[in-house]
């Protein structure tokens, strides 16, 4: 044996003598927990959330929001921003907070929110039955969380439907107040397509149910039958034999 390889072994005999018979490894770190949420962290959640909601609309969001409630609430590691079944956004409104980490419990952050944005009104009166055009339409700006639910803010949306009722001059238009032009009204009589394995029948039909193109809809049949015919065109719907 070399002098440098005996000088090796002697140094690790040495060394196996030093540590303690038994000695256990270091334990592993034990796995990091999350850290506390603040109260502007929490207030944070929610503003990202209603802007997040708030992306439905074609508009810049502004969000104030007042977080007292929260500093009277036990610490939380893991937080969640919620809106109550069916409720929409308002101008104001209260968003509610969850925690669920280490102690559940619930509060809220009231909100001031508003969405700045363009919208659409009627340069004219439009009559029911009228087919909508672009010239018929005037851009508009302001808060579109003023406006009523389920106004049609895309021109895609409007110009080329057809009024179902009066919308009056100045007035938004609502998606309720139009109709597709391809679509069949109650009471209207259409022609019937029946189609089954390997043949196709024709006839006539009175249309019980308003319906677009695509939609299910109920027919009295010519021979005073009532069945289920899917809406091809304003004129024309399907039956599946």
């Amino acid at each position: 044996m070399t002098p440098d390889r005996l000088l090796s072994v002697l140094c690790l005999s040495a060394a196996c003598l030093a540590c303690p018979a038994g000695a256990q490894q270091p334990p592993q770190e034990q796995q990091e927990q999350p850290a506390v949420q603040t109260v502007e962290d929490m207030q944070a959640m929610v503003h990202d959330y209603l802007l997040a909601q708030a992306q439905v609309l074609p508009g810049q969001a502004q969000i104030t929001l007042d977080a007292a409630r929260l500093h009277a609430m036990p610490a939380c590691r893991q937080a969640q921003a919620f809106l109550p079944s069916g409720q929409r956004l308002r101008a104001r409104m209260s968003v509610g907070v969850r925690c669920l980490a280490p102690q559940p419990w619930s509060s809220s952050v009231n909100a001031t929110l508003s969405v700045q944005g363009h919208y659409y009104v009627t340069n004219r009166r439009i009559n029911p039955g009228e087919t909508i055009s672009l010239d018929d339409l005037v851009a508009r700006e302001g808060d579109l969380l003023q406006l009523a639910s389920g106004v049609a803010f895309d021109p895609s949306q409007i110009v080329g439907f057809v009024a179902s009722q009066r919308i009056a001059l100045g007035t938004p238009i609502r998606s309720s107040a139009l109709r597709d032009p391809q679509s069949v009204m109650r009471g209207q009589t259409v022609r019937t397509i029946a189609r089954g394995a390997g043949f196709v029948a024709t006839g006539e039909g009175q249309a019980l149910q308003n319906g677009a193109p695509g939609m299910q809809i109920q027919i009295k049949a010519s021979s005073g039958q009532i069945i289920s015919a899917t809406v091809l065109d304003a004129s024309t719907v399907q039956v599946m034999m």
